[in-house]
């Protein structure tokens, strides 16, 4: 079963915009949302650059840099509520480190985040080793390889 899905896509002032936009069509991103969620939701995914990236890391997990994907999670019942705020330089250095497409790290980091804003965390070990191998089967249903 389909979860009902209410997706606002947003972009930031980034270099490379196009790039970005491209990596990201509403359809796949919609798609990539849906496999990983248990309910229904309304999302916001921001691309964002440094800026904008490191201040919302700083102000809010107090680490003063920019990091990949952030997630705000404000409700997960009856609905998930949440915004994914993917800092666009930091992915694209990421899947360039990684070998991989632009598009293949956005979904990972996009079904990454919506796992967290289910409930889902990576604190302790054994967290982590349950969260990436849902993340791995969620990959593996859109067709990517383990992100891992």
């Amino acid at each position: 079963m389909l979860s009902d899905l209410s997706l606002s896509l947003q972009f930031g002032p980034i270099k490379y915009a196009e790039r970005h936009r491209k990596a990201l069509p509403r359809h796949k991103v919609t798609r990539w949302i849906r496999h990983a969620l248990a309910t229904n939701a309304e999302i916001t995914v921001r691309i964002v650059d440094a800026e904008e990236g490191q201040t919302l890391n700083r102000d809010f997990r107090k680490k003063d840099y920019a990091t990949n994907v952030l997630t705000f999670d404000y409700t997960q019942e009856p609905v998930v509520t949440a915004d994914l705020v993917l800092c666009a330089p930091v992915v694209a250095q990421e899947a360039k480190e990684q070998g991989k497409t632009l598009q293949e790290h956005y979904a990972h980091l996009i079904v990454h985040g919506t796992l967290h804003a289910q409930g889902w965390d990576h604190e302790l070990n054994e967290d982590a080793q349950v969260m990436e191998l849902r993340e791995t089967e969620i990959m593996a249903r859109l067709g990517f390889k383990n992100p891992y």
